[in-house]
């Protein structure tokens, strides 16, 4: 059965963007951002909420930008064809490879964990995997924690007071000083 992850850069103080809601705070350096480019490589499909698919969408057309160094065109020329589901209650159309959910969240991931495929099923954005994580449907968290304290914002982890016992699988200290951490869901 296919894995369910949720992935995200955060601040050391928990945060997925700042008290005025930017992330400009998680620059990844070559060595995070490669590492980036070879977690995409495990995905099979993404799943995100709206703020996230509009944040992505400078990829769908970044290839054009002639500055683009060749580790930003190896992460478009993955990210683009990857079958992306978003979950919007104000949206009537998505662009490139997305398709608007049809279904709950729940729903959603049933099914495609029914459906034949290679890779994870990757969550994205704070809101979405919240509410994936209520219904226990989350089975790896991949964390890059960034030497940063912002205060406040956006937190990682929803405040919901439920308990998750989890596995450490890796962890990986990259040279700017961010450090990866992969955790499974003990069942």
């Amino acid at each position: 059965m296919r894995s369910v992850t949720y992935s995200m850069g955060i601040s050391l103080d928990g945060f997925i963007t700042g008290p005025d809601g930017g992330f400009g705070w998680a620059d990844p350096g070559p060595d995070v951002f490669r590492h980036s480019i070879d977690e995409i490589r495990e995905v099979g499909v993404h799943l995100m909420g709206r703020r996230l698919y509009e944040t992505m969408l400078y990829w769908e057309t970044a290839e054009q930008d002639p500055s683009l160094g060749e580790a930003e065109r190896e992460w478009t020329a993955l990210w683009n064809p990857l079958p992306k589901v978003v979950f919007s209650r104000t949206l009537t159309a998505v662009e490139g490879n997305a398709r608007l959910a049809s279904g709950g969240l729940a729903e959603e991931i049933g099914r495609l964990r029914d459906e034949p495929g290679e890779g994870d099923i990757a969550i994205g954005g704070a809101t979405l995997a919240a509410q994936a994580a209520d219904l226990g449907l989350i089975d790896e968290y991949l964390v890059r924690v960034f030497p940063v304290l912002l205060g406040g914002g956006t937190p990682f982890f929803a405040r919901n007071e439920r308990r998750v016992d989890l596995a450490l699988v890796e962890t990986r200290t990259f040279d700017s000083g961010t450090v990866f951490h992969h955790y499974r869901v003990k069942r």
